[in-house]
């Protein structure tokens, strides 16, 4: 260790800093340790000096992957790897940390250095932003999302049928199952059925049951999925691609409410709300003679239409927390979070697998992406820089217009109520006319207060 860093002015400078910074000797015994790390581990430095480092940290990856072992051993400096510690307290404390080699002045390795940063207010943040922006397992901040997150209580109140509409991986299921959840009949079942994935005959047994007889093979009764959700819900999914001769039997379910198993000498009556949806366009299936007219005015009661993801950007970013998360609990696994470059990237993405797409995109990169930050390189090669193109230049840019559509989006929402804007995004009203003025972004024709008189 050089002599300016054993200065009194080189602890001072220590102190000064916000993150915790220990170094240690060859022999892993704590040689400095500023008055950030006594803060954050609740150890005293006159007790921290001279003692190894795990008997002070007590981190999940002190035995494996101990971020200055790895450094000793390769030479490079680590950054951004992630770990917890447990404090003096006994408590779990959440930690972003990078580790490098200390060298003398004729450049041999006399120790390593490490600096750790408290994440438990990030963590808990991102907690309440989940919370926040969370609703029955939907993830969304956007105007679009937000409207459907205020509409849905009042429709999971009434017993009409639901009709979802959205692309192929935007989630139509998860909103008819918080339409359930929401609904009086919550304590009964939810019935999701495919209606794609079986053959025309296989799936009218599968939705109204038979006799014992029926059919050859026929040996004793079985309920369809429309009896077993008597009482609760019944999830037609794919609904766009039921034949017309089934179409006709559906029709009557939904008028009569009343189902008639194959063999059957007589209907039964059911209670069971239907919530369909289809990535088609229903409207334009009718129009081709595709689709009855009748049955698409029966289940079109009440209409909900769910955005793309690339009509949604700004939720991107809540959406990779919410994965990344998810991924780290089943994998366990300590991932931060994606780079700036990678955001960026996925930010520009088109997504048109939708949130299935941009899922299955984070669950490779956990696979290549052993610890720390997910980096470009983790992304699938489609989604990779181009050969010989930087990759800072996905950054800035598109971070910058991330946050000006973002912003007059929401401006948007509010008519224009900077207040309500500006506390919807957590930000001063001040900072809110800043960043319009900066990023010029146009304001709605009214600025969502009254007029004088």
């Amino acid at each position: 260790m050089t002599a300016h860093q054993t200065s009194p002015a080189w602890g001072v400078i220590l102190d000064s800093i916000n993150e915790g910074v220990f170094t240690v000797d060859l022999d892993w015994r704590i040689t400095a340790f500023n008055r950030a790390a006594e803060r954050i581990t609740g150890v005293p430095r006159d007790q921290a000096a001279g003692k190894s480092c795990h008997d002070i940290f007590h981190a999940n990856i002190c035995e494996k992957d101990c971020a200055l072992r790895q450094t000793f051993e390769t030479g490079r400096s680590m950054v951004n790897a992630t770990a917890y510690i447990i404090n003096n307290q006994g408590h779990r404390v959440p930690v972003r940390l990078s580790a490098a080699v200390l060298r003398d002045e004729n450049g041999r390795v006399i120790g390593g250095v490490e600096t750790f940063q408290d994440l438990r207010e990030i963590e808990e943040l991102q907690k309440q932003l989940e919370s926040r922006y969370t609703f029955e397992d939907i993830i969304g901040r956007s105007p679009e999302m937000m409207r459907l997150f205020e509409l849905l209580p009042q429709i999971a109140d009434s017993d009409s049928t639901v009709l979802i509409e959205g692309p192929s991986g935007t989630g139509k299921e998860l909103f008819a199952r918080a339409l359930h959840n929401l609904s009086p009949r919550r304590k009964q079942p939810f019935i999701p059925v495919n209606c794609a994935a079986l053959p025309d005959s296989l799936l009218e047994s599968e939705l109204f049951g038979y006799r014992a007889g029926a059919f050859t093979d026929a040996r004793k009764d079985k309920a369809g999925r429309f009896a077993l959700a008597d009482g609760g819900t019944i999830f037609l999914d794919e609904i766009g691609d039921i034949s017309p001769a089934l179409q006709v039997r559906l029709l009557r379910v939904l008028q009569e409410r009343i189902i008639e198993p194959l063999g059957a000498t007589k209907p039964r009556p059911v209670d069971v709300r239907v919530v369909a949806a289809t990535n088609k366009d229903l409207a334009e299936l009718v129009q081709g003679d595709r689709f009855r007219e009748d049955l698409y005015y029966r289940i079109r009661v009440i209409h909900l239409i769910l955005p793309d993801l690339k009509h949604r950007r700004e939720d991107i970013p809540l959406l990779v927390e919410h994965l990344v998360a998810k991924f780290n609990r089943r994998q366990g696994k300590n991932i931060a979070g994606l780079s700036p470059e990678s955001m960026a990237r996925l930010m520009e993405h088109d997504f048109p697998g939708n949130v299935r797409e941009l899922e299955n995109i984070i669950e490779q990169a956990f696979v290549l992406c052993r610890s720390g930050i997910i980096e470009l390189h983790h992304l699938p090669p489609e989604l990779r820089p181009a050969s010989g193109q930087h990759a800072e230049a996905f950054g800035p840019m598109n971070l910058k217009t991330m946050e000006k559509h973002f912003i007059a989006e929401t401006l948007r929402y509010y008519n224009g109520n900077r207040k309500r804007t500006a506390r919807a995004l957590g930000i001063d009203a001040s900072t809110l006319w800043r960043k319009i003025k900066s990023l010029r972004i146009d304001s709605p024709p009214t600025d969502g207060r009254a007029r004088r008189r």
